[in-house]
């Protein structure tokens, strides 16, 4: 079974629930995945080898209101990065 990082749905999860109230400047797949690695280099991985556990670790990052706001400020801060210099095709415009 392979080793599986579960902060990535964690960082998905709060990154499609906050989409909105981000106001992504492009939310192209490009943009997405560099605003998800950039939160994940951030952030405390947390590996698992049986997915069964995977609703326990995400569970505790709901519950814990601190870590819960610490994961939304990562997003954040990842998404002005990418904002700043997005790196996608929707952005190679004269402007």
């Amino acid at each position: 079974m392979p080793v599986y990082n579960v902060m990535e749905e964690v960082i998905y999860d709060v990154l499609h629930q906050y989409k909105k109230e981000l106001k992504l400047s492009c939310e192209c797949e490009r943009c997405k995945d560099d605003i998800m690695a950039i939160a994940l280099n951030q952030v405390k991985p947390q590996y698992i080898v049986n997915e069964k556990h995977t609703p326990y670790i995400r569970a505790a990052h709901v519950a814990d209101r601190q870590g819960a706001t610490n994961i939304l400020s990562t997003v954040i801060k990842a998404a002005r990065i990418v904002a700043d210099s997005p790196r996608c095709d929707n952005h190679n415009k004269t402007t």
